[in-house]
């Protein structure tokens, strides 16, 4: 059960209908008054420059974990793998929770992250496991915060170039590393007008599609000025919708928005974008990866139109990112488009 309502919620968080809150603090920048205490301004450039630090370190192993609760279940999507911050590209591999008796209700999800795009192999929803899906990070409304059950780590970063409400918790031991603790939040509005070229497309992407811009979180930064994690807090609204499936566009737009009970079909034009079905079983909303045209946002025009049996849903979700083992090797290769997958993407935990 634990992993259904997980798959569902990477369905429910893919949906092109997805709108999001993100509730947080004022917009005040808050210094650290403490005696002895590092300045405001001081931890906010260290916040700003987390991104280009890790950059410059070039490589690092992650940890990242998605928490949700959905109907009374709380529910973890963890992952592990490496990042190459200076090529801009990372490999992960998903694990779902197990059901309530501990056994396995689905293979773990290999993700690639690259600039502008997420790349997903062993899917599920009928997807060939040695086929990936692609989705155009740039066309889907949270610029894939969340979409992918992973925050891309470079993009957690980015988002702190917005940071704007900020405090020095204090000094902390971090997996055996002296580090220091902030507190606050930061906007993402701001954040994607200042990101680099490589993060700025699903950032602005995610200011269009979140209708509020102050993120709580907080980061841990060591003595180099490297991130070592960071949380973010999230809130996403999605709709449920009761109808028919998600078709495909054939002129390259990609597909309209599906409904809720069966799979979508992906674009068949030559951009990527997100299918139109949703999952069911526990959790819901319209859209699943899928390669075709541009990212899906349902009815023409880039808006989907929720039949009149839509139902809103709200989630909390913390994404938290561990990064560690700097410079330890990050080898990504983008897989070739014979190996990308065109037909209809249905639930992930079908």
């Amino acid at each position: 059960m634990a992993a259904a309502v997980a798959g569902a919620l990477l369905a429910g968080l893919m949906a092109t209908t997805t709108t999001a809150t993100l509730t947080g603090c004022s917009s005040e920048t808050v210094a650290d008054e403490r005696p002895g205490g590092e300045s405001h301004a001081a931890a906010v450039a260290a916040l700003h420059r987390a991104a280009d630090v890790l950059i410059r370190s070039g490589s690092s192993r992650v940890r990242t974990t998605m928490e949700t609760a959905t109907g009374g279940t709380r529910v973890s999507i963890r992952g592990s793998g490496a990042y190459d911050f200076v090529r801009r590209l990372g490999r992960l591999r998903l694990v779902l929770p197990r059901d309530a008796m501990g056994a396995v209700e689905h293979e773990p999800i290999t993700e690639l992250l690259a600039s502008g795009a997420l790349f997903m192999r062993n899917r599920g929803a009928g997807i060939p496991p040695d086929k990936w899906v692609r989705v155009d990070t740039t066309g889907i409304p949270d610029g894939n915060l969340v979409t992918g059950g992973a925050t891309d780590p470079l993009a957690a970063a980015e988002l702190l170039r917005g940071a704007r409400a900020v405090s020095l918790v204090g000094e902390e031991g971090l997996d055996g590393t002296v580090v220091r603790h902030y507190r606050g939040t930061t906007d993402i509005g701001r954040a994607a007008r200042v990101a680099s070229p490589g993060v700025r497309g699903p950032l602005a992407a995610a200011a269009r599609g979140f209708t509020e811009h102050a993120v709580p979180f907080d980061a841990y930064i060591d003595r180099q000025g490297r991130l070592r994690e960071v949380r973010h807090q999230f809130t996403v609204t999605s709709g449920e919708v009761g109808g028919q499936d998600g078709q495909s566009d054939q002129d390259g737009q990609g597909s309209q928005g599906g409904q809720s009970g069966q799979g979508g079909q992906s674009g068949q034009g030559d951009g990527t974008g997100t299918g139109g079905g949703t999952a069911s079983g526990g959790g819901s909303g319209a859209g699943q990866p899928g390669q075709g045209g541009d990212a899906a946002q349902g009815a023409p025009g880039g808006r989907s139109t929720p039949g009149p049996q839509s139902v809103r849903r709200t989630l909390g979700v913390a994404s938290t990112i561990e990064l560690y083992d700097f410079g330890a090797p990050a080898a990504v290769t983008l897989p070739k488009s014979s190996d990308i997958y065109t037909g209809r993407v249905g639930s992930p935990q079908t």
